[in-house]
């Protein structure tokens, strides 16, 4: 059982090391995935908006040539209006040009909501696309120093993993398991020792009874207050003392 307490108490202080290189990096991990999210999103509604916008010119440009089209043939009815023989083929001819005129009025009326349209996406996307340029600055100068701070520590970091890992297959699973959902829920910690007859995890005074039976390290022990695992001053400073960073 004192093994397997050092073990943990080992392994906590590794994270402890892997923590705080963590923490070095501070926000800027988060601040990254935030600008990628931004940046995402400006993309897709600029996108968006490029299609509407082509799909708004391509419309207008055949309403154009059907416009064309129709006044071509709006101007040989008109001249055939003078060469009918009877009232049928006037009546025909004048319903040709009543719906011929009909149909250019729709069309050049789409063709004009169609050109407000193109006019307002082109506004909306010179409006966001400063906005894109300053978010990929933002997230360029995030990602320099992000991985600054990374080569910074790498091979300190790897040095710690590779000892973590060495350390972990020693523990037994469902030890490993209930150090992992503790250190999980209690923000790292999961191990601690007593300090000045209070468990340095949370603070909380560890009774004095108690505080004899974590000495005589027989079996794991957790603080009554936070639920970590306690382990005595003698096995953590027994630890600290073999354990190099």
């Amino acid at each position: 059982m004192l093994e397997k307490l050092s073990i943990l108490y080992e392994l906590q202080l590794i994270d402890n090391q892997l923590d705080e290189l963590e923490e070095l990096r501070g926000d800027l991990p988060a601040a990254v995935n935030d600008l990628k999210f931004q940046i995402n999103a400006i993309e897709e509604q600029i996108e968006t908006k490029e299609a509407e916008k082509k799909s708004s010119l391509s419309k207008r440009k055949q309403n154009d040539e059907d416009v064309d089209r129709m006044k071509a043939n709006l101007k040989k009815f008109k001249s055939q209006l003078y060469q009918v023989r009877n009232n049928k083929e006037y009546d025909a001819l004048t319903k040709e040009i009543d719906h011929s005129e009909e149909q250019i009025t729709k069309l050049e009326a789409e063709s004009s909501a169609l050109e407000d349209l193109v006019q307002k996406l082109k506004k909306e996307i010179n409006e966001v696309e400063p906005q894109l340029d300053t978010l990929s600055k933002d997230l360029k100068e995030k990602e320099t120093e992000l991985k600054q701070i990374i080569k910074a520590n790498e091979r300190e970091e790897a040095r710690l993993k590779d000892k973590r890992d060495k350390v972990a297959a020693k523990v037994r699973k469902p030890d490993y398991n209930t150090y992992s959902r503790i250190r999980k829920a209690l923000g790292g910690k999961a191990v601690v020792t007593i300090i000045r007859a209070a468990c340095s995890g949370c603070h909380n005074v560890v009774p004095p009874q108690r505080q004899l039976e974590i000495k005589s390290s027989k079996r794991l022990f957790s603080c009554e207050s936070c639920g970590r695992i306690l382990v005595s001053p003698d096995v953590a400073a027994e630890v600290e003392k073999k354990i190099k960073f």
